[in-house]
C-alpha cells in the first residue's frame, strides 16, 4: 500500500487545522499552523486561498477526515461502503467505524504519541485482542474487546514511557484503560460526541453519494 513520505505538517496546512498528525508537537509553538506565515496552504500559491465551491468545500470535508485517521483513498471508500449498508445515520456509522480503528484506539489510550506511531507499535506486534496478537491497524474492534500488550519488556516499556509523558490523560467514556497492567477494555460504542475534531460529516456523505 502506498504510504504518504512527504511533511504531515503541509496537510494540516492545506486543510487549515491541527490534525494532530505529530502528537504533542502539534500542541506546541512549533506547530507551523501557529506561525503565521505557514497557515497558509502549502505550494508558491498559497496564500490564494479563497471560498471553494460546492464540489470543493465538500471535498475538503473528506480529506479532512481521511487525513485525520490516516486513510488511503481506498480505504475510505471501503469504510463508506460498509457505513451504507449499516442501519443509521450513515454519516455518524462512518465515524464510529473510523473511531473503532485498532491503530486509532490505541492512540486514544496514550498509548502512542500519534495515529502513525500508533499504527507502527500495532504493526510490529506488540498489541493482542483477546490474548490474541494482532498486527493489522485496521482491526475494528467491539465491545468487550480487552486489549493488552505482547508479554515482552519492551512492550511494556515503551506503552509505560509514553504514559508517564501524560499522566493526568483522561480516556473516552467508551474506553476503560488500567494503566498499571497497562491495558484496556470496549466498554461501549464510540458516539458522534466521541469524535474530537470538527468535521460536517453530512458533507462528507454527499460527496461520496455523488
Amino acid at each position: 500500500m502506498g504510504r504518504y513520505l512527504n511533511s504531515s505538517c503541509k496537510l494540516c496546512r492545506r486543510e487549515g487545522m491541527k490534525l494532530m498528525l505529530k502528537g504533542i508537537r502539534c500542541e506546541t509553538s512549533k506547530c507551523p499552523v501557529e506561525k503565521r506565515q505557514k497557515s497558509l496552504a502549502p505550494g508558491m500559491h498559497g496564500w490564494r486561498r479563497r471560498r471553494g465551491s460546492d464540489y470543493g468545500v465538500r471535498l475538503r470535508e473528506k480529506q479532512k477526515v481521511k487525513r485525520y485517521y490516516g486513510l488511503a483513498e481506498k480505504q475510505f471508500i471501503r469504510y463508506f461502503q460498509k457505513a451504507e449498508k449499516i442501519k443509521g445515520n450513515t454519516g455518524e456509522v462512518l465515524l464510529s467505524l473510523l473511531e473503532r480503528r485498532l491503530d486509532n484506539v490505541i492512540y486514544k489510550l496514550n498509548f502512542a504519541p500519534s495515529r502513525k506511531a500508533a499504527r507502527q507499535l500495532v504493526a510490529h506486534g506488540h498489541i493482542c485482542i483477546n490474548k490474541k496478537k494482532v498486527n493489522i491497524p485496521d482491526f475494528t474492534v467491539n465491545i468487550g474487546d480487552q486489549i493488552t500488550l505482547k508479554s515482552s519488556e519492551k512492550s511494556k516499556k515503551r506503552v509505560k514511557s509514553q504514559l508517564e509523558v501524560n499522566p493526568n490523560f483522561s480516556t473516552q467514556g467508551w474506553l476503560q484503560l488500567d494503566p498499571k497492567t497497562p491495558s484496556a477494555t470496549v466498554v461501549a460504542l464510540p458516539t458522534r460526541e466521541d469524535v474530537q475534531f470538527p468535521v460536517e460529516e453530512q458533507l462528507v456523505i454527499e460527496f461520496c453519494s455523488r
